[in-house]
């Protein structure tokens, strides 16, 4: 990887901005650029675009690294109408926060009943136990909740803040021109104010909904959950893993 433009000198005295890029492999793609900003007299601060998710593919054009968790993924190029992508977005962020309070709802429970502190089912019987209600009313109940919900999401995705008010806790409201991110109530630190958070919580989520995936797959594979998965492995890490599980051997 070598630099091949230098617009402005940073050698340590001129307070102007400069930009380098560099190219990678014999294509020449444009793979990453730095820019170099004064920020006081002798200092500067760089600042690198996000990159490629493989190294030497070039981004899409219609994702150019502004949406938080933008690496250029789109093999498919499914968000290629921009319509889409805002649906895309939306769709993506609810399905990691879901995935991560049913990885935290999946695992902590089997891991506070396998040391003690309570007894709770495996995430794979917990529809097998008894509620307050049956599981067709507790059905009902959750469909029309979720109803109102995704009808107002809906509608603040067609005419952002529209609806960005909270109908209960009225003094409450998403920042001014966000769609989908937690105010008021549901954000009392102010987190989801700043990209590095939104960042953190798209990778975490992404993250979540792999590890919901594995999860399902073991307990096909193992009839087990995760947590007696991972205590089998760390009781012999030699023989119990992947390749002799779906092997079948011993």
């Amino acid at each position: 990887m070598a630099a091949v433009t230098t617009q402005a000198s940073v050698a340590g005295i001129r307070p102007c901005a400069s930009k380098t890029r560099f190219l990678t492999g014999s294509s020449g793609r444009l793979n990453r650029e730095v820019s170099f900003k004064p920020v006081a007299s002798g200092s500067f601060k760089v600042e690198a675009k996000k990159g490629q998710w493989l190294p030497g593919l070039a981004s899409p054009g219609y994702l150019d690294g502004s949406l938080p968790g933008d690496n250029g993924f789109d093999p498919l190029a499914l968000a290629e109408d921009p319509e889409n992508l805002k649906w895309f977005v939306q769709a993506e962020l609810v399905n990691g926060r879901w995935a991560m309070l049913g990885v935290a709802g999946m695992l902590l429970p089997e891991v506070f009943t396998k040391i003690g502190l309570i007894n709770a089912p495996e995430w794979y019987d917990a529809g097998k136990s008894e509620y307050f209600a049956s599981s067709s009313t507790l059905f009902v109940i959750e469909f029309i909740l979720f109803h109102y919900v995704e009808i107002r999401r809906w509608q603040d995705i067609k005419n952002p803040g529209s609806v960005n008010q909270d109908p209960i806790f009225k003094s409450y409201s998403l920042p001014p021109g966000e769609v989908g991110y937690p105010g008021g109530i549901f954000n009392p630190l102010n987190f989801a104010a700043t990209e590095e958070a939104k960042e953190k919580e798209l990778a975490n989520g992404r993250l979540a909904m792999l590890a919901f995936l594995g999860f399902v797959v073991q307990h096909n594979v193992t009839g087990k959950g995760p947590f007696e998965n991972l205590q089998q492995h760390l009781a012999d890490p030699w023989h119990n893993t992947i390749v002799q599980t779906f092997s079948g051997s011993p």
